[in-house]
């Protein structure tokens, strides 16, 4: 995806061992310490989602914290799509989630090759909802099979990993294939509440708002995703793994088994080392205020930060845990 189509945007207002496992496979060619870019474009999401809150989060932190750097969030339709504006080198900055950020490393579909990326810091993980109507018919994800599906916008993570929960069931092709619709979240839930779809996919963090707006207004059942956990690792790697969408998060009565994927806060393999560490101090003094909006409960701890599997942490990310471990 070329800069072109990025400029018809609407750009907006663990433990040593693994650190140093991470370091040996950063990029070898970003070793640029010319000091921090000024200007930095951030490909977040869709206005109104958790990318674009933590975005915006983060930009009004640095702005804050003195730094010469400015963050300016760039609305996107999320990870797919924020990969190959990384890749292209339209943005210095980028969030997705792990499995298609491993994806784009590896030059794995929907990639056509690997592309040029590095990591930061894994900053928070997403829940996969699977929301359907609570009187209907849909228990588990095989029910799905022939029904309209909403499954995430095009070029965007939940697209990702709600067509791999699909494979996964046996329901993404056949002689009743599940009819997936690229639906952004706000359409989606606007879809199952009128009845237009008979299933939603999601995922992010906890609480999602929209997804909480949804359940006051439509009595919902929320589909267990955890027995595809062990199938999706042995195919896909780590990146996924179990967690539970506690009891009252959307007035749930009892806790629900689901697949989680982690969020990693990525770099072009370019971005000058002080840049990168510059960034991150902030990150890590206000990571309090960058996941507010985006997940309940959640903290980050540098000992997490830098578990980004196959996608290799930037030179100045290392520089930076580096000097957090002594």
């Amino acid at each position: 995806m070329g800069s072109a189509k990025l400029n018809r945007r609407r750009v907006m207002g663990a433990g040593l061992g693994a650190l140093g496992a991470a370091m040996a496979g950063a990029c070898a060619g970003c070793t640029g310490d010319s000091g921090p870019a000024g200007r930095l474009l951030l490909a977040s999401g869709p206005e109104g989602g958790p990318y674009n809150a933590f975005g915006r989060a983060l930009a009004q932190a640095v702005s804050a914290s003195g730094s010469r750097l400015r963050i300016v969030p760039v609305s996107t339709s999320a990870s797919v799509d924020n990969l190959r504006e990384l890749d292209a080198g339209s943005v210095d900055l980028a969030l997705a989630m792990a499995d298609v950020a491993e994806d784009a490393a590896l030059g794995r579909e929907p990639f056509a090759r690997a592309a040029s990326v590095t990591a930061l810091a894994r900053v928070y993980v997403n829940y996969t909802h699977l929301l359907v109507p609570a009187g209907g018919p849909v228990r588990s994800v095989r029910d799905l099979a022939g029904r309209p599906v909403a499954a995430g916008a095009a070029g965007s993570g939940v697209q990702v990993v709600a067509g791999r929960v699909l494979r996964e069931a046996g329901v993404s092709d056949g002689p009743s294939p599940a009819r997936e619709r690229q639906l952004g979240l706000a359409e989606s839930a606007r879809a199952l509440r009128e009845g237009a779809v008979d299933a939603l996919f999601w995922s992010g963090g906890v609480p999602t708002p929209a997804l909480t707006a949804l359940s006051q207004q439509a009595d919902l059942r929320f589909v267990p995703l955890d027995g595809y956990v062990g199938p999706l690792r042995e195919r896909y790697g780590p990146v996924y793994t179990a967690v539970t969408l506690p009891a009252g998060a959307y007035g749930l009565a009892e806790p629900v088994g689901t697949l989680g994927v982690a969020n990693y806060l990525l770099a072009r393999a370019d971005l000058p080392r002080r840049a990168a560490r510059e960034l991150l101090t902030v990150v890590f003094d206000r990571w309090g205020d960058l996941l507010r909006e985006v997940t309940a409960g959640a903290r980050l701890e540098p000992r997490f930060a830098i578990s980004t599997g196959r996608v290799p942490l930037h030179p100045g990310a290392v520089d930076y845990y580096r000097s957090v471990y002594g």
